[in-house]
């Protein structure tokens, strides 16, 4: 018996990527986090394409993209991202590349470079993806779709607890505005924008935590 796709999109700090990878491991799927392969080529992009006022030279990085690659190596049962060889899960996570990573993802070039990695692991089913666009560009004949959503204040408080335990310096100030800009480019981007898909279950997990939040899904998956 065929084993399900289950697209999971949402907003940043909604705990998409954690929650995935639980679920995955209780369906017996695999999970592959999307949004960290943007940030892998957003890091590639700092490293590599900058102008001299510290910019990312957009064109340069497609014209590199045929050096970039990410693949996702298993771990001690937890999917590590690499990039050409090098260990980059915590690099991927700093407030230089969360601030990139946005215009990154926008780029039509990006997001089509990334596409066919995305659906070749989906394709014999049994994966669990999670990012902006699955349910409505990437995947979007996945067998279950979620949308996750929470306050921006509590999505404040979750991110700068994240970045707290990797041992990022940052404030609650810089991180709130960091996540409403994000919000912003990702729902008003042209091309794959971030929005729930027709079909997708909606979780506001506001106040619900984690293994709350999980035990939602679950309930609406069956016949695994």
């Amino acid at each position: 018996m065929r084993k399900p796709v289950i697209a999971i999109d949402g907003y940043s700090s909604t705990g998409k990527s954690s929650i995935s990878k639980i679920i995955a491991q209780k369906l017996g799927l695999v999970h592959m986090d999307t949004g960290a392969l943007y940030r892998g080529v957003t890091y590639f992009a700092n490293t590599c394409c900058q102008n001299e006022d510290g910019k990312i030279n957009i064109q340069g990085l497609f014209e590199n993209l045929d050096k970039i690659k990410l693949e996702f190596r298993n771990i001690n049962d937890e999917l590590i991202l690499f990039l050409n060889g090098k260990d980059i899960s915590r690099e991927i996570r700093t407030n230089e590349v969360s601030s990139n990573v946005s215009l990154i993802a926008s780029q039509k070039e990006v997001r089509d470079f990334l596409m066919e990695t995305q659906r070749s692991i989906a394709e014999k089913g049994g994966v669990i993806l999670d990012g902006r666009d699955i349910g409505t560009v990437v995947l979007p004949n996945a067998d279950y779709k979620f949308f996750l959503t929470a306050s921006v204040d509590e999505r404040t408080r979750r991110r700068f607890q994240e970045l707290t335990i990797l041992g990022i310096k940052t404030d609650e100030k810089s991180v709130k505005e960091n996540l409403i800009y994000r919000d912003k480019t990702d729902s008003e981007r042209e091309v794959a924008p971030l929005k729930k898909a027709d079909d997708a279950i909606l979780i506001d997990n506001t106040n619900l935590d984690k293994r709350q939040t999980i035990d939602l899904i679950l309930s609406h998956i069956h016949d695994i």
